[in-house]
């Protein structure tokens, strides 16, 4: 994440945030102003793209019949992969792109899905279960980086909320009397779907440790000035789901304490403005 700053820029950004005033004009806990489209990606079963200032980022969900794993026969599974493209930012060449794609993913996984078995999930695997142990539907959740100006984690955690408001599953029909060993046969509808109910999937908020004080929405230039960074997962209910930190300064245990009430008190101006956009852009997405 190389950004090109003099040593006055460097003092400029630090000061700015000692004083409680950004380089842009925004305070610490503010975010830049930000916008959602859902559906962006027609053959996906659902999608949605977030732009916050200058990061814009797309999630699609591809839903597809698989088979549950063994060890969890009544859930259904979900994967997360983020692809961030060379054409994005050139920071995303060769194994730069690679490194954070594997990062990004791993992280929502824990902070969306609560780790691999998805056994913390805001998204009810069983409710993706068709007949317990043969059939089930994957999801498939592709986070795709179009630009990057900082932030990347919490934007592609609400893309994929939004997206995943946005999805319809088609219902599944079993046929009666299919039993042994053979996968039962199913009628997948055309016409009837299935809506998720996502007010479980949490928010992340990341809080970017600049100095003394901490931020939230870091742009890239802020981010290349970090000691630190925390990012914690809160669900509607003001709940943790996750924490992540990253960087190489140690952080002091009260001050993780500080930064996660923080993080709970943003996470809900952040999770009503969400849940208003997206609202928003079904709507818009309804009337086209």
């Amino acid at each position: 994440m190389m950004v090109g700053l003099s040593v006055g820029e460097k003092h400029f950004i630090q000061g700015g945030i000692a004083q409680d005033l950004r380089t842009d004009g925004r305070r610490r806990l503010t975010y830049r102003p930000f916008n959602v489209e859902t559906g962006v990606i027609p053959q996906a079963n659902g999608s949605a793209r977030v732009r916050l200032g200058g990061t814009d980022v797309i999630a699609s969900v591809k839903a597809e019949l698989g088979k549950p794993s063994p060890s969890q026969p009544d859930k259904g599974k979900v994967n997360i992969y983020v692809d961030c493209s060379p054409t994005a930012a050139p920071m995303f060449e060769g194994r730069g792109g690679e490194e954070l794609s594997t990062e990004l993913s791993g992280a929502l996984q824990h902070c969306l899905l609560g780790g691999k078995s998805g056994a913390g999930a805001g998204i009810d695997l069983s409710s993706l279960v068709v007949v317990e142990g043969k059939v089930c539907w994957d999801l498939y959740i592709d986070g795709l980086v179009v630009s990057s100006d900082g932030n990347l984690l919490d934007a592609l955690g609400a893309a994929i909320k939004a997206a995943l408001t946005n999805t319809g599953i088609p219902k599944v029909e079993v046929a009666v009397g299919a039993s042994g060993d053979g996968l039962p046969e199913v009628d997948i509808s055309d016409d009837e779907y299935l809506q998720f109910d996502t007010s479980g999937v949490p928010v992340i908020v990341t809080l970017t440790k600049v100095g003394r004080h901490y931020i939230v929405d870091a742009t890239l230039e802020e981010e290349s000035q970090m000691s630190s960074a925390v990012s914690v997962s809160v669900s509607g209910q003001g709940r943790i789901c996750g924490l992540i930190k990253r960087g190489g300064a140690g952080l002091d245990p009260s001050v993780i304490l500080d930064m996660i009430s923080v993080a709970k008190h943003v996470s809900e101006q952040l999770m009503n403005k969400l849940d208003s956009e997206i609202s928003a852009a079904e709507a818009c997405e309804e009337e086209s």
